[in-house]
């Protein structure tokens, strides 16, 4: 389905109390694109305390004490961004904790983001201190982490070079007594000649039973990524910067290189990581036009990548757009497959009775163009936009203001002075 232009939006704001009425919210008339539940048509969408209560072709616009008209846009489950930076500290002198993390609710809901993963920014040391001020604090995004092997996490590059500080039994102990906020080992900026931060994490992983995600930024012949992929990780375990340059992915001819293929088959998967070094076209057109998609899409969320070439999330959906992956599969790579990969399934679709995460985008049709971070140039006719973001069944953006009403009809108490 492709977009005209926006539909002009209208609200159904009932003055009647909610009692005898099914639904809180109504999100009417959204061409709804659920992957993991094989919808891709029109659909509205009910919301009731919090969670999914129905989805159908056609509800009685009376039965919900508010609805909200989406025609003309797609409804989608809430976006999962697998690789953040979101431990925000104060003062300068770290990385990424006290110079370049971010607000998870100052910058996800604006991207439909609902779900951000916060991955190694901090290792076992520090994460209770990141739960209780950032993971408990959220109140418009869920945020969830994977723990860095390094104890101390991203202090600095010289830090997490520590072999000491990885322990994988400490580790594994405190991501299993956070179960149900911690969702994997992060191996990160290794810079020596052999695997030792990859095979403590996964030591880690297998001592806590979850996956593993490797920052694999640097490149060396002791230290084959090929090795990595095919040996070193398991089922499941995440390679991410995948389209990095200089990463052998492909020969002199750009033909990807059949052990891609292999490591794929193995189970392992190939995860973006835009961030603001770690995304080529040069990599990732040549590819993509193969048929080699990533199986997540994610921003590598910090400050220098969100005021950079990557944006935010649903600008690097659109650049996948723009190479030719369609609308469904790049829905697809950025809720129900990161979502799977982080065994959170229930927060990758939009079924009865899950939480109703849901992000309501808009594909805009004109000419768009898109860097990556080297200012390497594409072009699409396609950009995806965050029109509303809803958490838990409550909008925390609004860039239309599709949730208002006209202010001569609004009642509204203005302040006197």
């Amino acid at each position: 389905m492709m977009l005209r232009g926006l539909v002009v939006a209208f609200v159904v704001a009932s003055s009647i109390p909610a009692q005898g009425q099914t639904y809180d919210l109504l999100l009417k008339g959204g061409h709804v694109i659920d992957p993991m539940n094989d919808v891709d048509g029109l659909r509205d969408v009910a919301i009731r305390g919090g969670r999914i209560a129905a989805v159908e072709t056609d509800i009685a616009t009376g039965e919900a004490e508010r609805v909200i008209d989406v025609s003309g846009l797609y409804v989608t489950p809430g976006l999962v961004d697998i690789h953040t930076h979101l431990y925000v500290v104060s003062g300068p002198g770290t990385v990424y904790g006290g110079s370049t993390s971010v607000d998870p609710d100052t910058t996800c809901p604006r991207a439909c983001v609902t779900t951000g993963v916060d991955v190694g920014t901090v290792g076992w040391r520090a994460f209770p201190d990141f739960r209780r001020r950032i993971i408990d604090a959220s109140k418009k995004t869920r945020v969830l982490a994977m723990l860095n092997i390094v104890g101390m996490g991203m202090v600095n590059y010289d830090v997490e070079q520590n072999p000491a500080d990885m322990e994988p039994d400490r580790t594994a102990e405190m991501a299993k007594a956070h179960a149900d906020v911690v969702v994997g080992i992060k191996s990160a900026h290794w810079r020596q000649p052999n695997f030792i931060a990859v095979e403590r994490a996964v030591e880690a992983g297998e001592l806590a039973d979850i996956p593993v995600m490797v920052d694999f930024g640097f490149f060396l012949v002791e230290r084959p990524y090929r090795t990595m992929v095919l040996d070193k990780l398991r089922p499941g375990d995440i390679s991410t910067h995948f389209f990095r340059w200089p990463a052998p992915l492909m020969d002199e001819n750009e033909k990807k290189l059949q052990y891609l293929d292999l490591a794929r088959e193995r189970g392992v998967k190939f995860d973006v990581g835009h961030g603001a070094g770690s995304f080529h076209f040069r990599q990732a057109e040549p590819l993509v036009k193969q048929g080699f998609w990533p199986d997540s899409i994610s921003t590598d969320l910090h400050i220098n990548s969100h005021n950079g070439a990557m944006i935010d999330m649903v600008t690097v959906m659109s650049k996948f757009l723009a190479m030719g992956v369609p609308l469904a599969e790049v829905i697809r790579q950025s809720t129900t497959n990161p979502a799977t990969q982080i065994k959170r399934s229930r927060l990758g679709q939009i079924a009865v009775g899950s939480e109703a995460d849901i992000a309501v985008l808009r594909v805009n049709r004109g000419t768009f163009g898109y860097v990556d971070v080297g200012g390497g140039r594409i072009t699409g006719d396609q950009r995806i936009g965050c029109e509303m973001t809803l958490r838990e069944g409550n909008i925390v953006f609004d860039f239309n203001g599709r949730a208002g009403t006209a202010w001569r009809e609004a009642e509204i108490d203005y302040p006197t002075q």
